[in-house]
């Protein structure tokens, strides 16, 4: 019988690793040692210099899976830490560090709970947890790459639990059912350089790129989906390097994101960034570009059986019934939904990627109860 874990204590743990994406720094070791404790069979998923584990209990169905990731966001100002950031000491019941909410806390709930079910014999099919080093980076080769893997090798996973801080306010008030897509653009224009009192010798790229911003944002996108709130594109960026007064520069550019629900695609928000760029360009003398990425498509898990299983977990556990929401940015809960239905349930997430960073330890407790009763309730 595998022996108890302490969830604050492995979340410690973890946390003094300090993995700021792409460091490992042994998180992944600290994850892979305590699964297979609990009799999960491990496998390191490594892709470029990122770090990642599937790990299995168990062959039969259904699969459960577990999602997380080690990888932390940097300190930022060390001195501004009340704690050092990577000690993961408990102060007044609250530990503090980064990782503390975003999610090591989560990773280190949800292997008690699988702990606490293992040992109670609730396992009637599979656990398995899949777990990245490249998160809160450019998640190039993190989960996307093992969920691409799994699939190809026939691997099932009927449905995921992501443990990214989802509660707005208190412990269990929201969790996130689906997340709205994400595409960045970065326009480039090239102009012509010359003097400001000689236009006619010059193009000055100011124009064409005033115009497409323009209209990009005078298109009203939408007034929202069913579950989904508007989508809204920010420019973030708008840059013409020019050091003199008296002259035109030769190039301009800007960025803009899009935070889209399922009214659009990524593709077809691209085709139309690249049609008001060629419309933007007419009668220009020099060029005008659009580099798009897509981050990620806006899903959602309908209403159903899981996602009244996940809610009732959680009232079960705090008393009260949890929003089920589509708010927030973006998880790689937006590469699972490849694979199976997914929700995401965690902390509060007031203070991720913030200057002490930190969760009560009572909430860490909490998360455990919670994951501890969405397993009852899957294999029940």
């Amino acid at each position: 019988m595998p022996a108890a874990i302490d969830a604050v204590e492995l979340t410690r743990d973890l946390i003094r690793r300090p993995s700021v994406t792409p460091a490992d720094a042994g998180a992944m070791d600290v994850v892979e040692q305590t699964l297979t404790g609990l009799g999960f069979v491990c496998r390191r998923m490594r892709f470029g210099e990122i770090e990642n584990l599937y790990a299995r209990y168990g062959t039969a169905a259904p699969n459960l899976c577990f999602a997380g990731h080690t990888d932390v966001v940097p300190v930022g100002d060390a001195a501004a830490w009340t704690k050092d950031a990577f000690a993961a000491e408990v102060a007044d019941g609250v530990l503090i560090g980064r990782g503390a909410v975003d999610m090591k806390s989560a990773i280190a709930a949800f292997a008690a709970a699988a702990a606490e079910a293992i040992a109670a014999g609730q396992v009637t099919g599979s656990l398995s947890f899949l777990i990245t080093g490249d998160e809160e980076g450019v998640a190039t080769d993190g989960t996307v790459k093992v969920v691409e893997a799994l699939m190809a090798e026939g691997e099932v996973i009927d449905h995921c639990i992501v443990g990214e801080p989802t509660s707005a306010e208190t412990f269990g008030d929201m969790v996130k059912v689906g997340r709205r897509g994400s595409i960045n653009a970065e326009i480039v224009v090239e102009g012509v350089q010359g003097h400001v009192a000689y236009p006619h010798r010059a193009a000055n790229p100011a124009r064409p790129l005033i115009r497409m911003l323009t209209a990009l944002q005078d298109r009203k996108l939408d007034d929202g989906y069913p579950e989904f709130q508007p989508s809204n594109l920010e420019v973030t960026l708008i840059e013409m390097p020019n050091t003199a007064t008296n002259v035109i520069p030769a190039v301009a550019r800007a960025r803009l994101n899009i935070r889209f629900n399922p009214n659009h695609t990524g593709r077809q928000l691209a085709d139309w960034f690249d049609l008001e760029a060629w419309r933007a360009a007419a009668g220009f003398p020099g060029k005008v570009s659009v580099t798009s990425h897509i981050s990620g498509e806006a899903f959602l898990t309908e209403r159903g059986d899981f996602t009244e299983l996940v809610a009732q977990a959680v009232a079960d556990v705090t008393g009260h019934s949890p929003e089920l929401s589509t708010s927030g940015g973006t998880s790689d809960a937006r590469f699972i939904r490849a694979l199976c239905p997914v929700i995401e349930v965690g902390l509060v997430g007031k203070t991720m990627h913030q200057v002490d960073e930190r969760a009560p330890v009572e909430e860490i407790r909490t998360l455990q109860r919670v994951y501890s009763r969405i397993i009852a309730r899957y294999f029940g």
